[in-house]
């Protein structure tokens, strides 16, 4: 059983009456010769994982390695106690998860790379977000978290996930518009739905340029899962409004790897242009390196 794109997974589980979730777990049962019962466990680990790289940061000051950034999941969460935020409890807190496992991540503390190191934080802030705010079970996140592997394992077939190859907008976008479908599957939409959370998310961070200063991940990449993280959840509740994205998944994929070859070698995780090469930025990477 294979999808090439978005369109082929949308055919493959309507004639089998499937949700991309039962795509997913019937594709590593086939490929992997793995049970439906090894699945659901090894992805119930990875949910493990990510209920615990969520909270750190958020608990307690993580300081990254550098010295360039951290503890600013521990100030978002404290400032989500006051109970005064203008975006709401929901919003807020998977600001600051977001933040809790990118800081991790600086830290070289466990976490899932999903579908990059850089993009760590989006998918587990949404996903343990969405189910608290939805009162899941963890079998039904785990469900969610097979619904983004099938959308990402599209991306990655006919994309790319690497900041190096096509910039940010692949790392942070391919995370956010995993999540921001395995979102609206949780929220009761529909595969085609999916899909098309997918393909506004991408649109939305297209030519996102890669450019971390002093070639860490750290600055801007924390402060991008942030975003990628509301962008997720504010466009599952834009397609479960009814909207849709007039531009196909399967072209918007196409159009944001294209994007991404055409994107000069200093904006793609070279740390040769954009925000690393500002003054400040340059004065961060001699602190960091030295002259």
């Amino acid at each position: 059983m294979f999808a090439k794109n978005g369109a082929d997974l949308l055919e493959i589980c309507a004639k089998n009456h499937w949700s991309l979730a039962d795509f997913a777990i019937n594709y590593e049962i086939e490929n992997n010769k793995l049970s439906r019962e090894d699945v659901i466990e090894n992805m119930r680990k990875v949910l493990d994982v990510m209920k615990e790289s969520v909270t750190v940061g958020v608990e307690k000051e993580v300081i990254c390695l550098s010295g360039l950034t951290g503890g600013n999941a521990y100030k978002v969460g404290k400032y989500l106690e006051k109970g005064n935020t203008l975006c709401g409890d929901t919003i807020v807190k998977a600001i600051a998860r977001a933040m809790s496992c990118s800081e991790l991540n600086a830290t070289m503390g466990k976490i899932v790379a999903c579908p990059t190191a850089g993009s760590c934080g989006i998918l587990p802030a949404v996903i343990t977000t969405v189910g608290e705010k939805l009162n899941l079970s963890d079998e039904e996140m785990i469900k969610g978290l097979l619904v983004s592997s099938a959308v990402g394992m599209i991306i990655g077939q006919n994309a790319t996930f690497a900041g190096a190859e096509g910039g940010c907008q692949a790392e942070c976008g391919a995370a956010s518009a995993m999540a921001s479908a395995a979102t609206v599957f949780l929220m009761g939409g529909t595969n085609e739905m999916c899909l098309h959370a997918a393909a506004i998310v991408i649109k939305n961070i297209l030519g996102l340029v890669c450019d971390p200063v002093a070639g860490i991940v750290e600055v801007p990449c924390v402060k991008r899962n942030f975003a990628g993280a509301v962008s997720a959840l504010s466009t599952a509740d834009l397609v479960m409004a009814g909207v849709i994205s007039y531009i196909p998944f399967d072209d918007v994929v196409e159009a944001m790897y294209k994007v991404g070859k055409t994107l000069p070698e200093s904006l793609r995780e070279t740390a040769l242009g954009g925000l690393a090469v500002t003054k400040t930025g340059l004065e961060f990477k001699e602190k960091v390196f030295g002259k």
